[in-house]
């Protein structure tokens, strides 16, 4: 791992595989486990810097694709890079566009040199590449860059997806031998669909190129719960112990809870901005729609418990008033709020996980008797986020 990046374990839960940490960036720590913000067009939609780093964030996302198209990576570069272009100075990490493969595979054309797309702005065709997706990126100047892969559909058959797979791996060494930056760690991706072995082999593969860390890619596109879970249970165990995993467009409590009891460190995921969109709150792992009756005269906050400047200031009945009237404040209440209560899950994780209380205190999430209900985790919708 570079100079300028670190990552040191302090705990391992004595019955499974979970483990918290610290992973060190130039621009900051990041206390693991940790649920990431998703800011695509570098802003996380609805609340400022200053909101965003009162909810716990310490790490964010932005989008290679999305930012190349609008407003172009010279202009961020001009503006001083993303961290001050967008007055975030926390660590970042920028998605390389290989999911728009997926996403956008209605305006896409692969092969063996890279992506060609048509831009959904004006038409425009964008050549994006390994090498291309690395120099975007390098431009943008996130801490932390992913390699660029393609995300291969569910359901697709094993032929597909391995050549999917052994492309991924191509690239990865494209992105390699193109990646100059000190500043800045590559992550490579392990992508492999639903089949477990193509999954061992390309974790395999990766974990000898010794990267700075590590992410499993292409879940949450359409496969059962059980199947994604034992993707991550089966992949993460088989990824250096000594780096940071990352599961990509995973957010919910019993994605997030089984994850890390496989060992996974860092999570994102669009659905705290984009269900506060929609007058949605997450209390305590369930979804509330403030639309409903029963919030209009609930003077309540949404979580006695929860420290967020929504829950110290707010009633339901008020936030449920704003979404009704379609108010902006609405989405910027329930976005502060939903934010702060996924983080705040994963900071409980990872301090039952240093007391090696992490089974007694959620192992309840592991297990689908628990009642809770399952969520659409929504990495599709990170196109749009």
């Amino acid at each position: 791992m570079s100079a300028n990046f670190s990552f040191q374990r302090l705990a391992q839960c004595s019955q499974t595989k979970a483990r918290a940490g610290v992973f060190f960036t130039p621009h900051g720590l990041v206390e693991t486990p940790r649920f990431m913000p998703v800011g695509t067009l570098a802003n996380v939609k609805t609340i400022t810097p200053s909101q965003l780093r009162e909810t716990g964030a310490q790490m964010i996302l932005s989008n290679t694709y999305h930012l190349h198209l609008q407003p172009g990576e010279a202009i961020v570069a001009g503006g001083g890079g993303l961290h001050k272009f967008m007055g975030w100075n926390g660590p970042m990490l920028t998605d390389s566009g290989g999911f728009q493969v997926f996403s956008l595979s209605e305006m896409r054309k692969i092969s063996e040199e890279g992506v060609i797309f048509r831009s959904p702005h004006d038409g425009q065709i964008i050549n994006l590449t390994p090498e291309r997706s690395i120099e975007i990126q390098n431009t943008l100047g996130a801490d932390v860059i992913m390699a660029f892969d393609e995300c291969p559909p569910y359901p697709a058959s094993r032929q597909e997806v391995e050549t999917a797979t052994e492309r991924t791996y191509r690239w990865l060494e494209r992105c390699m031998v193109a990646h100059q930056s000190s500043e800045q760690a590559l992550f490579g991706i392990v992508q492999g669909g639903v089949y477990l072995d193509l999954r061992s082999r390309a974790a395999e593969a990766l974990a000898k190129l010794d990267l700075p860390g590590y992410a499993i890619g292409g879940v949450s596109v359409g496969e059962p719960p059980e199947l994604m879970a034992q993707i991550v249970q089966v992949t993460a165990p088989l990824l250096p112990p000594e780096k940071p995993r990352y599961l990509m467009g995973v957010g919910t409590y019993r994605e997030m809870a089984i994850a890390i009891a496989s060992g996974i460190d860092l999570f994102d995921c669009v659905i705290p901005t984009r269900w506060a969109r929609h007058g949605t709150a997450i209390v305590q792992g369930d979804r509330w729609n403030l639309k409903n009756a029963k919030f209009r005269e609930d003077f309540t906050p949404l979580d006695e418990t929860c420290p967020c400047y929504t829950c110290q200031n707010f009633s339901r009945a008020y936030i449920s008033h704003l979404v009704r009237s379609q108010e902006i404040l609405a989405y910027t209440l329930l976005s502060i709020h939903n934010i702060t209560e996924l983080i705040r899950f994963t900071q409980k994780i990872r301090e039952a996980i240093l007391g090696d209380r992490f089974i007694a205190e959620f192992g309840h999430w592991l297990s689908k008797a628990d009642g809770a209900k399952e969520w659409e985790s929504g990495r599709q919708g990170r196109v749009g986020e």
